[in-house]
């Protein structure tokens, strides 16, 4: 349809490409490649289970041990395939392995931790949101004054 307008505005000014017929060619040679550059881009290219907050939150020195770890996600998780372990400074899983979803908002994935003594421990955790994505990630929080052992 392009070759055809131009063909015949081409015809029309006796063969001799014009400043404005110039113009109004590149216009719209720049909008059809425009469009086959959008019209190519996948949809929700980005989406995945981001984590937007955390109890403990990550990095942060608590002076009482916390009773549970609560992470709360950007997009709702698969319960069979989303899991979370708060593990001690030699790797050892510390928490009691109680992982689950809130039956109220499966964005929301917590686990119970026993009394715990001071040191440094870490959150890590493996989700699959709904949308077919895993996210896998770690963050550290200590329990104890400033300082304590990392």
């Amino acid at each position: 349809m392009i070759v055809a307008i131009v063909g015949r505005a081409w015809a029309d000014h006796g063969g001799t490409l014009t400043a404005p017929l110039a113009g109004a060619m590149r216009l719209l040679a720049g909008l059809a490649f425009a469009l086959i550059l959008v019209a190519g881009l996948p949809v929700n290219a980005g989406a995945h289970a981001a984590l937007v907050k955390s109890s403990p939150a990550r990095g942060t020195t608590l002076v009482q041990p916390p009773q549970r770890v609560e992470l709360t996600f950007s997009e709702r998780l698969e319960p069979a395939y989303s899991t979370v372990a708060v593990l001690d400074g030699t790797g050892q899983q510390v928490d009691l392995r109680d992982a689950a979803l809130s039956p109220a908002d499966s964005r929301r994935l917590s686990v119970s931790l026993p009394p715990l003594p001071a040191g440094a421990y870490t959150v890590r955790f493996r989700v699959l949101s709904v949308d077919g994505h895993v996210v896998e990630s770690d963050f550290p929080f200590t329990v104890g004054a400033r300082g304590a052992a990392r």
